[in-house]
C-alpha cells in the first residue's frame, strides 16, 4: 500500500477518477454483451524465491497450499522449479536461480503488486489466527477491508488472502450473476 505522502492530491485524484470513468465508458461492456474469453484461467504464476525450503514452509506449512511438484528448471541447470496447489486447478510456481546474485524485488512498473488468493471464509479466519500466532504483520482489516489480509512472503512478495469467492469483487459479481 502506498504511503499517504506519496498519494495524489485531491485535484489529481479527481482527474484520475475522470479518466477511469472515460475508460469504463469506452471499454467496459455489460455482462450480457461481453465476448467469451479466449482463456481457460491462469495455469500458474511463476515467481522467484531465494530459498526453496523457506518458500515451501511458508506456502505449504503456514498457508496450507500443498507442494505438488519439485523439479530442476528446464532452462537453468541447478535451479529448482516447484508448484503449489491453490485450488480450482490453479498453480503457484516458483524458481530459484542460484549463482545469479539476484537482488530483492521492489514495487515497480511491470512487476507483480500482489497475488490475491481466494479462500473459504472459515479458512480465512484460521489463517488470520495463524498469522497472528506467527507474528506476521498484515493489513486490510485495519483499513476497513475485512475480507482481505495483505502480507509478505519470505522474499517480500505481497500476498492477499481474500475470503470472497472467485469473480466477486467490491460487493458485486463481476460476471453479472
Amino acid at each position: 500500500m502506498t504511503p499517504p505522502s506519496e498519494q495524489p492530491d485531491e485535484a489529481e485524484q479527481a482527474r484520475l477518477a475522470e479518466r477511469r470513468d472515460e475508460l469504463r465508458q469506452r471499454y467496459l461492456r455489460p455482462p450480457g454483451s461481453r465476448p467469451a474469453t479466449s482463456g481457460r484461467g491462469i495455469h500458474h504464476a511463476a515467481l522467484i524465491c531465494s530459498d526453496p525450503e523457506a518458500t515451501i514452509r511458508f506456502y505449504q506449512d503456514l498457508l496450507g497450499f500443498p507442494l505438488i511438484e519439485l523439479v530442476e528448471n528446464r532452462d537453468y541447470p541447478g535451479s529448482s522449479h516447484f508448484f503449489f496447489d491453490l485450488g480450482n486447478s490453479t498453480l503457484l510456481g516458483f524458481f530459484d536461480f542460484p549463482g545469479l546474485g539476484l537482488e530483492p524485488g521492489k514495487e515497480a512498473l511491470g512487476t507483480v503488486q500482489h497475488i490475491a488468493i481466494s479462500v473459504e471464509p472459515g479458512r480465512h479466519a484460521e489463517l488470520r489466527a495463524r498469522l497472528d500466532v506467527e507474528g506476521i504483520a498484515y493489513g486490510g482489516p485495519d483499513q476497513g477491508i475485512e475480507e482481505s489480509l495483505y502480507f509478505r512472503d519470505p522474499d517480500g512478495i505481497q500476498i492477499e488472502l481474500l475470503r470472497d469467492e472467485l469473480m466477486y469483487f467490491g460487493g458485486q459479481w463481476l460476471d453479472g450473476r
